[in-house]
């Protein structure tokens, strides 16, 4: 590769966003670069005042079928792909009158904000399908021991003060070069993922990223981490960070959690959140009255917690959050009075998510692989359920399981939940058997224990755990059933008098 810088004598320039156009137009002029351009980026360097030439004037061929055909001729990508280095090349251009070409300046159509419309009908997505513009990218980016090739316009005033100096050094051509075959790759990726439609498994995955932040550190201080975001950011990598300090791995995960279980529910909705399971969750006719009994649900462990909320925060619910230490508040909304109030909290990250479309996939890495599923999602038809016992829940009790069963699905397989009302009262999560669930629940509920209602996210594979349950005082149990020992759980139920539901289907969350 050419080590030497270069002073680009010639520019074609044709961008789709228009940012810092002229100003860099009027630059490259003003250092005696000739300006070659396209279509109405062509006008707007000519609405500059600086003097530009048309593609057509070089090809001597005009743009045709509505624009789709303008840049691709040889008297284009001759001057750019030409290697200068080699005698027989320039020989070439010479034969065929073709002027080098120096700097290329090209972003693309805006695919992937245009697909992200869900009404946008496939012609309008297919006109957004750039095919001269990559294939110029990538034509300079080849060449880029010859030519600079700029796609983003936050580059625009670096390239400037090096031509303005001893000219654009190698180091940054091929730094340009690898951002613009990243420019093209990401842009094809959205292509290849838009054209896979529903379909959640392809053949191939194609997947573009970009980097939102370096994060500090992973799960611990000596893993090195950041943050992505998909092409068309949403959820969490779209969500502004109203105040506080920057957001670290393990609170990205648990902002998460917190949201996805909070959005979970269609009525106000508190979840706070430890290590991406739930210390409380409950709902109420508003997220003000909904705090305190999620708060209630596990107070020890909510210390250092995430809160999650579905509705705005508000001036009554701030005031609720801190008074306890908590790390992140992530809501749809925050109220100009809760901000004045939770700015007491300098540290306290606020974090203003909007409703996502649901995720089509779910991904985890394995050593050497990639793990997909579907997402877990939706809530789950009552109608389905059946009584397995002798005796029948109340309409309260029926209330009770219903949020019960919503709510354990977030939580780490073996997942017990104990319900009172539309509040989680106990959680077991994550233990290596079911009964050891059961019983980390009932000591976190304690006292509360007592009428409760439990949700298992899976059988009982034996009736260990509803005798414990049913020891502490529950009073009515829902689970998916399935188990080849069921009937010795409902005998459990059944010599206890209370009722059991079961689903049909379980909630793991591994």
């Amino acid at each position: 590769m050419s080590t030497t810088t270069l002073r680009p004598r010639r520019a074609l320039i044709s961008v789709y966003d228009k940012t810092g156009l002229a100003p860099l137009a009027q630059a490259l002029h003003g250092a005696g670069v000739e300006l070659v351009s396209t279509g109405s980026t062509a006008s707007v360097i000519a609405d500059a005042g600086v003097p530009v030439t048309t593609v057509s004037d070089v090809t001597g061929f005009p743009e045709i079928l509505d624009g789709r055909v303008k840049t691709l001729h040889p008297a284009v990508h001759g001057g750019i792909l030409a290697d200068r280095d080699v005698p027989d090349h320039a020989r070439t251009l010479a034969e065929h009158g073709i002027t080098p070409i120096d700097l290329v300046v090209s972003n693309l159509y805006p695919f992937a904000p245009t697909v992200a419309d869900p009404g946008v009908s496939a012609a309008d997505a297919i006109e957004m399908i750039d095919i001269g513009g990559p294939t110029m990218v990538r034509a300079a980016a080849k060449n880029h021991a010859h030519v600079a090739i700029v796609v983003d316009p936050s580059d625009y005033q670096a390239i400037v003060d090096q031509i303005g100096g001893d000219g654009i050094d190698a180091a940054m051509r091929r730094r340009l070069a690898a951002k613009a075959f990243t420019h093209t790759a990401t842009y094809d990726a959205a292509i290849v993922t838009w054209f896979a439609g529903d379909d959640p498994m392809p053949a191939t995955r194609v997947d573009a990223w970009h980097k939102v932040a370096d994060l500090r550190y992973g799960e611990n201080p000596h893993q090195q981490a950041a943050f992505y975001q998909p092409p068309s950011p949403r959820g969490l990598s779209a969500a502004p960070l109203l105040q506080g300090k920057a957001l670290s791995y393990t609170n990205l995960l648990d902002a998460d959690a917190a949201w996805r279980m909070a959005t979970a529910f269609d009525e106000p909705c508190v979840a706070i959140i430890k290590h991406t399971n739930p210390t409380g969750i409950a709902l109420a006719a508003s997220v003000a009255e909904a705090y305190a009994p999620a708060l209630a649900g596990d107070p020890v462990s909510a210390f250092g917690g995430i809160v999650g909320c579905n509705r705005e925060v508000d001036g009554d619910t701030a005031r609720q959050i801190i008074d306890v230490f908590t790390e992140v508040v992530v809501a749809p909304a925050f109220s100009a009075e809760a901000r004045d109030v939770l700015a007491q909290r300098r540290n306290l990250r606020l974090l203003e998510v909007s409703v996502p479309d649901a995720d089509r996939v779910q991904t985890q890495t394995v050593a050497g692989g990639l793990l997909v599923q579907r997402p877990d999602l939706g809530t789950d038809d009552p109608s389905g359920w059946q009584v397995v016992t002798r005796a029948h829940p109340t309409d309260e009790q029926r209330t009770a399981l219903a949020f019960a069963w919503q709510a354990c699905r977030h939580v780490k397989s073996n997942a017990i939940v104990l319900v009172q009302d539309r509040a989680i009262v106990g959680v077991g999560a994550g233990q290596m058997s079911r009964v050891d669930s059961v019983e980390l629940a009932v000591r976190k509920a304690g006292d509360r224990a007592k009428g409760a209602v439990l949700a298992s996210d899976a059988f009982f594979p034996f009736r260990d755990g509803p005798d414990a349950a049913i020891a502490a005082g529950i009073s009515a149990v829902i689970q998916p059933g399935g188990s080849k020992r069921d009937d010795d759980t409902i005998a459990a139920c059944d010599e206890a008098g209370i009722p059991m539901l079961t689903t049909g289907h379980r909630h793991f969350r591994h």
